[in-house]
């Protein structure tokens, strides 16, 4: 399709008319996939486009199994997961486990309803970015996700991405509690990523204070 790249280019920057404007030209667009495998509806989803995934639907779109999990639609969910139960453990397009989609995007209703009907909580994506459901809720920022995954048993060490662990991840983004909450569970304070960098450098670096501030004073303690 010639025109997709320009398609998913006006998605991403929320370019509605444009949008528009592509799928009058060339309807079959909508049901197009980026070079990732994702999507039109599900690339909306993910960059908050809400008018375009509603324009999306009002064209005749229907939410897969991936999508509905993003947009934590659970009544979607629900329907799709009692034609095809097995499909509550699998994976998007793009490579991640549903259950992590719906972590990530913080609807935890979806999120355990995927993990009755037998989703592996502890699935990690296969596009090679190794994100999980704890890491996509430490990156999002979802505290209540976080303390939902770590007591059930999400490693709060494993390792991802840049070498990071979601104990730097939370420092690196600022997330406090999370902090918190991953040392609580077991998380390394010495763990290091790729680059060398620890989680009081990412904090520091990024203007994370009060983050900075609390990891300084653990140091201090223990000294």
């Amino acid at each position: 399709m010639p025109d997709s790249k320009s398609f998913f280019d006006a998605i991403r920057s929320g370019d509605l008319a444009r949008v528009q404007s592509l799928l009058d030209a060339d309807p079959s667009l909508a049901s197009a996939k980026n070079e990732s495998g994702a999507s039109a509806l599900l690339l909306s989803i993910y960059t908050g486009r809400h008018d375009i995934r509603k324009l999306l639907l009002l064209r005749g779109l229907q939410m897969d199994l991936a999508e509905a999990s993003a947009a934590g639609e659970l009544s979607r969910v629900k329907q799709l997961v009692e034609i095809d139960p097995a499909a509550a453990n699998s994976f998007s397009a793009d490579g991640f486990p549903l259950f992590a989609l719906a972590c990530f995007f913080g609807h935890l209703d979806t999120a355990r309803y995927l993990a009755e009907k037998g989703a592996d909580i502890h699935a990690a994506a296969t596009n090679g970015t190794g994100y999980n459901a704890l890491t996509a809720s430490v990156a999002a920022g979802h505290t209540e996700i976080v303390k939902y995954l770590l007591a059930r048993g999400l490693d709060p060490n494993h390792r991802y991405g840049p070498g990071f662990t979601p104990f730097l991840a939370a420092a690196a983004d600022g997330h406090l509690e999370i902090v918190k909450l991953l040392l609580a569970h077991g998380a390394d304070s010495a763990a290091i990523a790729s680059d060398g960098k620890s989680a009081l450098t990412l904090a520091t670096e990024r203007n994370h204070s009060q983050v900075a501030d609390f990891l300084r004073s653990r140091v201090a303690s223990a000294s």
